[in-house]
């Protein structure tokens, strides 16, 4: 009967209404086929003699009403297909919310959503990338139409739907045009001054005072007493610094109920560019589940927050200027993420190129900025070589990266950087990240995408101290400081009485570790002062500068010291530190081709590692630190797998240990490895969101991070 009444109405609209399982079975049995052709052709018959001439994208099109076909869904409550989410708005497909499309690859989204899509020049399914033949747009009102009477709404169509939805032919020229994807994504020509970025937004209620808590400082001697007499030529302070975590303050949440409140933490807006690989080798899966990473790093950003796309292939492209991401904001970005094509080569310069030009080009900014970087090819357009005599040509990473985005210590824009896949250059990404300041992760499993991006955002999302500088100065003549060990982070000594370390950025609950050496005289006095620690940082909600009081590093000097206990604290630190060194030696021994040298350096540090105070104790950073060496052997057991997945492990390791910040490794971040040492609580909780949107067999529920905070122990002093 419905078939009937849709050829009465004169319309041949693309309509699929679903079949009863009797029909199914007869439709198998041949029982069916012949209502279906009838019913195929008074349709075909009905629109020929509307107009009999190609109409180009206001020809209606006859299509056969099977499930395989590109249709539109009336809304019905028994649809499974309702329960679903669409791809590119990620809202829920829920019955009487507007018409679906369906592909000919069965995919199936909101109508408006593809249609918006295709306007943007995609001719693909956003999700398993099957080239359509027929594609869906807007078309105009029914009073535009001069051969249709009267607007016709069948049972379920949405009654506020102003505009009639209709199907085109894809012209083949099209299909076969695939030469550079990026050229028809947009029809309009980037500019050449990159100033048309939207205003930043700004607060009702400007804070007042910023953070109501400041960065804690503690210091820890390696020992609390030394006799009077005795000397040292190597002691060991160990400075613990931890940020203040981030103020909850109400805010109105997005539903209509403005009742509810929930609480989001006062910080400070960024201004994030995402700089995507979409050559050849994205194809398929991998873009997509980049496309749905997105979707969740747009979806969690702030109104005060912007964004920006650049896309590269054989040649990159900025596919959006600085946009607030608001409402409307996160639609325009996903659509324009959502029409990407991936073919063509793989040019990370240019692409960071660009992505540096739309920082450097702001006319306003936000008080964070960073650059999200990845691509899973190597660069075969910039790398040059130059050949150190001795193994093989060593490619000059230093060119990838824009002069405009190295800066300084307490200006450089960091590029948080993300290999993905057995493919990616590791030496190129950890380099960029290493010169800009920012980390390298290691996506082994293309399902850990989204886990990735949602850890390294959750710390983004969380900045409470920039520009942190920690300084340190010997008040005893007679003591002098030792070149610091402080990782990735510059520093300086000045005539061995003043030392300062750049520290930069910190997340809310982040903390950092340095131990910085003195020598200890023979002296009279009952205590003496080795050091005096203080730090000034500036706060990014009130952009004042804050400088807090020096901390004097005291320890005693009786006559006589029955039994020296070692600090732990000043132990597990060292361990660290050493743990890192041994990595980078093994590394260097893996890249010679010694493979059974590297794995035998790495057993020898866990021998260490157990032997010490710290190890013994059980504590949990020594625990991790011996599990992430085993890992490290077990990818060196052979060449293949070293070249596979052990360098890139190796790297995002030694990016983890170098800033002390969390990084991603290997299948997902859930594995118990020493990147929950680094990670903070808002970086767990946006993990935490990512795994609960997208639940997996691969997911359990979020680890936390062993402790890396200090017991409460009376003042050192």
């Amino acid at each position: 009967m419905w078939r009937k009444a849709k050829v009465a109405l004169g319309l041949n609209l693309c309509v699929f209404e679903p079949r009863t399982r009797d029909e199914e079975e007869n439709l198998r049995s041949g029982t069916g086929r012949t209502s279906d052709a009838s019913a195929v052709m008074a349709g075909a018959s009905m629109a020929s003699s509307g107009s009999g001439s190609d109409q180009g994208f206001l020809s209606l099109m006859p299509i056969a009403s099977t499930p395989a076909s590109s249709c539109l869904r009336l809304s019905k409550s028994g649809s499974r297909s309702y329960k679903k989410t669409c791809a590119i708005c990620l809202e829920s497909m829920k019955a009487g919310h507007g018409a679906l499309f369906t592909g000919e690859c069965s995919h199936a989204f909101h109508f408006n959503c593809i249609a918006s899509n295709v306007k943007h020049g995609s001719c693909v399914c956003p999700i398993c990338r099957a080239k359509w033949k027929e594609i869906p747009f807007l078309g105009p009102t029914y009073s535009d139409l001069p051969h249709v009477r009267a607007r016709v709404n069948p049972a379920n169509w949405p009654q506020d739907d102003s505009t009639i939805t209709l199907l085109r032919r894809l012209p083949r020229t099209d299909l076969s045009n695939r030469q550079n994807p990026l050229a028809s994504l947009l029809n309009i020509s980037e500019p050449n001054v990159y100033d048309d970025d939207e205003p930043i937004g700004f607060l009702t209620e400007a804070p007042e005072h910023g953070l109501t808590s400041t960065i804690d400082v503690k210091a820890y001697p390696e020992y609390s007493a030394i006799p009077k007499m005795a000397s040292e030529e190597v002691f060991s302070i160990l400075i613990h610094l931890k940020a203040p975590c981030a103020v909850a303050s109400p805010i109105a949440c997005g539903n209509q109920n403005a009742s509810l409140t929930t609480h989001q933490p006062s910080r400070a807006p960024i201004d994030l560019v995402t700089v995507l690989d979409i050559s050849g080798s994205m194809a398929g899966t991998k873009l997509a589940l980049l496309k749905r990473a997105m979707g969740f790093v747009i979806q969690n950003l702030g109104s005060s927050d912007r964004l920006s796309v650049v896309a590269f292939s054989s040649t990159a492209r900025r596919l959006l200027p600085l946009r607030r991401m608001t409402e409307s904001g996160r639609q325009l970005v996903l659509q324009a993420v959502n029409s990407l094509v991936s073919s063509g080569g793989t040019n990370i310069a240019d692409g960071l190129r660009k992505g540096a030009k739309v920082i450097e080009e702001r006319k306003e900014k936000n008080s964070v900025c960073s650059i999200i970087l990845l691509s899973d090819g190597q660069d075969t357009y910039t790398v040059s070589s130059s050949s150190n005599g001795v193994n093989r040509p060593i490619p000059d990473y230093q060119s990838l990266v824009p002069s405009s985005i190295r800066g300084n210590a307490g200006h450089q824009i960091p590029v948080h950087a993300f290999g993905f896949g057995a493919d990616h250059d590791s030496f190129s990404m950890h380099s960029i990240s290493e010169i800009s300041g920012g980390t390298f992760s290691f996506i082994e499993s293309e399902c850990a995408i989204q886990d990735a991006f949602a850890q390294c955002i959750g710390g983004l999302l969380s900045v409470v101290v920039q520009e942190l500088i920690v300084q340190v100065e010997c008040l005893h003549p007679d003591i002098h400081l030792a070149p610091i060990r402080s990782g990735s982070y510059a520093n300086q000594v000045v005539d061995g009485m003043k030392g300062s370390i750049s520290v930069g950025d910190l997340y809310a609950d982040e903390e950092r570790d340095f131990l910085v050496s003195v020598n200890v005289p023979p002296v009279t006095d009952e205590e003496i002062v080795l050091l005096k620690v203080g730090c000034s940082y500036r706060d990014p909600l009130s952009k004042e500068v804050v400088t807090l009081n020096s901390k004097d590093v005291i320890i005693q000097r009786p006559e006589a010291v029955s039994e020296r206990a070692m600090s732990i604290e000043v132990d597990r630190e060292r361990n660290r530190i050493c743990a890192a060194e041994t990595i980078a030696e093994a590394r260097a021994a893996a890249e010679r081709g010694a493979l059974s040298e590297a794995v035998s350096i790495l057993e020898a540090r866990r021998v260490i590692l157990s032997e010490s105070m710290a190890g013994k104790s059980g504590d949990q950073l020594c625990v991790a630190l011996n599990a992430e060496l085993r890992e490290m052997q077990e990818r060196m057991e052979s060449r293949q797998r070293y070249e596979e997945s052990g360098r890139a492990y190796v790297l995002s390791g030694l990016s983890s240990h170098s800033w002390q910040r969390a990084t991603a490794r290997g299948n997902s971040t859930d594995s118990s490895s020493l990147l929950h040492s680094y990670q903070t609580p808002s970086m767990v909780d946006m993990l935490h969101r990512s795994q609960t949107l997208c639940p997996s067999p691969r997911h359990s529920r979020p680890t936390i991070r062993p402790a890396r905070s200090f017991p409460s122990h009376p003042d050192p002093r």
